[in-house]
């Protein structure tokens, strides 16, 4: 699953990490620095382990990662306008790409990966980076501001239709047309998502007061949740759980949101027996004569669970995975920390953080929180329906997935985005191809 990594493009303001990402499926974490970029894997609570690092690529601010497979794509300052493809693993370059203007923002699935420019989006077959689309002449789009789903059987990408409106353009990846576009928001786009099966899209504008949930490729409103009422905020990260049962939405402040998408049924067993009761049911019917804006309020749902972070106004990215069989809400901050908390997927509530990783710089130290609880007593339905078998393979981290990948110059092999953990170790398995440099800039453009 792809969460929505917080890119600062070239200019933004410095901190400790300048980018961070989670990969689509949630068992990894990339991050970039001044130094080069680093990635980890999430396989475990107690230990952060780091699977790869290079300081051969300095001022990193675009790192993203194929799933748990060694192809990882960087962007640099020093380079703003070249995409660098690499197999680390095999520490080899697959390709470099490079641009009419500066790169703001990348995303890959195991058949497309998309470059996004301010004013245009480039769609690449990620298999051997032939250039299939150039969108151009999008809506401006400074902050890059794009989102693909991850399932194997479609590659949708939304993105900005208008700079002043909350507009989504739904396009299909695969046949390269244009699919609809979904009025979401009345004010400018914040963040955008997709489920990991393709068929939801969830949306927050700039106020960050509303999030709403859109059936893909039709966008239908499904769902309709109230984040707060009091104050606008930046939305920074919108995720669904792999399951698609939940939606995590992480902002400026100090409180992250976690909402549960439940069908909303209209029958009722049994009559109120209350005052109070009657009452409710009551006004719930008179919304049906009120204003939409006004009814439209009433039947938003607030968070099933949240959490507490321990800072606001620093730049952070939310994900929700499944880790050692049990959900986790995880937090990555641009200072260097990451946070761990469980989410009671029955109850909800307030989310305990058991675990603070502050080794995302480098300096290899854990925190663990004294309200350590594991929870063993939780049902493990929602932890069976979303996890995830193990790599079976000798890899450099147990229980972790490091697929094979491409040499430079050759064609990235099918077995990299087969479902499920591939062990390629004989190089002669990959077949050469014409070596993938390309330079965008100045070639003929399809609109």
């Amino acid at each position: 699953m792809e969460a929505e990594a917080a890119d600062a493009p070239p200019g933004g303001v410095e901190s400790a990490l300048s980018c961070f990402s989670f990969n689509q499926d949630c068992t990894s974490l990339a991050t970039g620095t001044k130094a080069g970029y680093k990635l980890f894997s999430l396989s475990s609570v107690e230990q952060l382990d780091q699977v790869h690092g290079s300081n051969e690529i300095p001022d990193v601010y675009i790192v993203e990662r194929l799933f748990s497979s060694s192809l990882v794509v960087v962007v640099s300052h020093t380079k703003p306008r070249q995409m660098n493809v690499y197999h680390f693993k095999k520490g080899t370059e697959i390709c470099n790409y490079s641009y009419s203007s500066n790169i703001l923002s990348i995303r890959l699935n195991r058949q497309r990966l998309l470059v996004c420019l301010e004013e245009s989006i480039y769609i690449h077959n990620i298999k051997d980076m032939k250039l299939l689309k150039t969108l151009l002449d999008i809506p401006a789009n400074p902050t890059g501001l794009c989102a693909l789903s991850i399932n194997h059987s479609n590659s949708y990408l939304a993105y900005p239709g208008s700079l002043t409106s909350g507009e989504i353009v739904l396009y299909d990846g695969n046949s390269l047309k244009t699919v609809c576009t979904i009025a979401a928001h009345e004010g400018t786009l914040a963040a955008i998502t997709f489920n990991a099966s393709g068929s939801k899209l969830a949306s927050a504008s700039e106020k960050g007061t509303v999030i709403r949930v859109f059936s893909v490729p039709d966008g239908q409103k499904l769902y309709e949740f109230r984040r707060g009422m009091k104050r606008y905020v930046t939305i920074s990260s919108l995720v669904f759980s792999m399951d698609s049962q939940f939606l995590c939405a992480s902002s400026n402040t100090e409180t992250v949101h976690i909402f549960k998408l439940e069908q909303v049924t209209n029958s009722r067993p049994e009559e109120p027996s209350t005052w109070s009761g009657y009452m409710g049911k009551m006004f719930m019917a008179a919304t049906n004569y009120l204003p939409t804006q006004v009814s439209d309020m009433m039947h938003q749902d607030r968070a099933f669970a949240t959490a507490r972070l321990n800072f606001s106004g620093q730049r952070n990215i939310c994900t929700l995975s499944t880790i050692q069989k049990l959900p986790r809400l995880l937090v990555a901050s641009s200072s260097g920390h990451l946070y761990m908390y469980n989410l009671d997927p029955q109850d909800g509530g307030e989310c305990v953080l058991i675990k603070t990783h502050s080794s995302l710089l480098g300096s290899g130290t854990t925190e663990e929180n004294k309200e350590n609880d594991l929870r063993p007593s939780l049902p493990q339905s929602y932890a069976a329906t979303v996890a995830r078998p193990s790599a079976s393979s000798a890899s450099t981290v147990p229980g972790y997935s490091e697929d094979g990948g491409a040499l430079r110059g050759e064609v990235i092999p099918e077995h990299e985005f087969a479902t499920g953990p591939v062990c390629l170790d004989d190089e002669n398995e990959f077949p050469p191809i014409i070596l993938c440099r390309g330079n965008q800039k100045g070639k003929t453009k399809q609109s």
